[in-house]
């Protein structure tokens, strides 16, 4: 390890790959470990750069190695392909991250801190929600021209819409699941607001 100057990761839930390389570009060891294995072989080990691939899990590694002194970087998956051989294990992938790192022009992601990426989950939940919400509202419309009922599009029309099926004669257990329907999409919308108002605050 005292050699290594670059480590390379590849990321799993539960299982690590590790390449290290010296300066010269020579393996110098190979290391598959738990979370807690690599957390405690980083914490015994000289600084160094590190190199991930940046996804779900990367920017919690990263900023527990980079509280353990060492420099953590992270490589969009798109620059890593190329350099990735032929027989793909969780090894090759490791050693793939190491040599796109090592090259002069390689460009990295800025690992996220706790609040740009809880403030990521909220745009995403969010994003969830409307098109959850798009899709339900989308479902009552689509049921309702089955039984020649045409609504208005919009949002907005949605908050009598309860209403406007009660006034057609419509079968008892269409009007039970419909109003399910609608159940639903006033709780998505709710849910929307809350959150547009966490992200306004």
């Amino acid at each position: 390890m005292s050699e290594s100057v670059l480590i390379g990761i590849d990321l799993g839930k539960h299982t690590f790959h590790l390449h290290g390389q010296d300066k010269s570009g020579r393996e110098v060891f190979r290391k598959k470990c738990s979370r807690a294995q690599m957390m405690q072989f980083f914490g015994n080990s000289p600084s160094c750069v590190v190199m991930m691939e940046a996804c779900a899990g990367s920017h919690y590694v990263a900023r527990q190695l980079a509280a353990m002194g060492h420099t953590a970087k992270l490589i969009s998956s798109q620059f890593v392909k190329p350099f990735a051989k032929a027989n793909k294990n969780d090894f090759v992938d490791a050693e793939a991250i190491c040599e796109a790192a090592s090259r002069p022009s390689m460009r990295s992601v800025t690992p996220k801190t706790e609040s740009q990426q809880t403030l990521s989950v909220l745009h995403r939940m969010r994003e969830s929600l409307v098109h959850d919400r798009t899709k339900t509202a989308n479902q009552m419309h689509g049921f309702l021209l089955e039984f020649g009922i045409s609504l208005p599009q919009g949002l907005g029309h949605h908050e009598a819409f309860g209403e406007r099926f009660g006034e057609h004669e419509l079968p008892v257990r269409l009007t039970v699941r419909l109003q399910r329907l609608h159940d639903h999409f006033v709780y998505l919308d709710e849910q929307i607001k809350a959150l547009d108002k966490e992200l306004a605050g």
